[in-house]
């Protein structure tokens, strides 16, 4: 019987490698499968269409109740696999790589590169944490590969999990603790009420497993 399964994703790079070990997991001869990196609107109108069964998302302390209303008038839910701490991506070679912790001031001088959102979306739709926080160098851009070589071609940084293993584009990137007391929520979206499929089952397994192991505790 054909396998179809498909998941959309904010630009985070945990989700990646548990659907290629679920892809290989269930094998067979005939499948179908999609990964489809969104913004965070995206992830959320494709679970809400059907195009995709589940979409991975990070919310904040500081975005959970505005997201959660948006996932809500969608008809959808947001089940949390895990809590972080937010880390600061940025090249290996970059002159604060050594430090044992970060603050948004001592990073001010560098430039401070993000994912872009839809243009109507709210602030708390933003894949970092901390989003909201005015800079003075800022550059948005909508690929993962282009924020990580945007990142060290101009010695800037952005805000992540720190959850960086196993994906090439990752791996030119250091992380460094950030001061604050903003906690990361990772987990999934999916239609409220809805079974899941062997393959989504799978997949979440999978994605639990990887979040308890190299999540960064707040």
């Amino acid at each position: 019987m054909s396998v179809q399964f498909s998941v959309s994703q904010q630009h985070y790079l945990f989700g990646v490698q548990t659907f290629a070990h679920t892809v290989l997991a269930l094998g067979g001869d005939d499948y179908s499968y999609a990964l489809r990196d969104r913004t965070t609107e995206g992830v959320l109108d494709d679970v809400a269409a059907g195009l995709s069964e589940l979409g991975v998302i990070v919310q904040t302390s500081e975005t959970a109740d505005t997201l959660n209303e948006a996932i809500a008038e969608r008809g959808l839910a947001f089940v949390e696999l895990a809590q972080s701490a937010p880390q600061v991506a940025l090249p290996a070679s970059h002159p604060l790589s050594d430090a044992a912790s970060l603050t948004l001031e001592e990073l001010s001088d560098w430039p401070y590169v993000k994912f872009a959102q839809e243009p109507d979306a709210p602030a708390a739709f933003a894949e970092e944490a901390l989003a909201s926080v005015p800079r003075a160098k800022v550059i948005a851009c909508t690929d993962r590969a282009s924020l990580s070589e945007l990142i060290a071609a101009l010695n800037g940084y952005t805000v992540t999990s720190g959850i960086l293993v196993g994906i090439a584009d990752g791996s030119n990137l250091t992380c460094v603790p950030l001061v604050t007391d903003v906690v990361l929520h990772l987990g999934y979206v999916a239609k409220a009420g809805a079974e899941l499929s062997p393959a989504a089952e799978r997949f979440v397994a999978g994605l639990r497993k990887a979040l308890d192991r190299y999540k960064v505790q707040p």
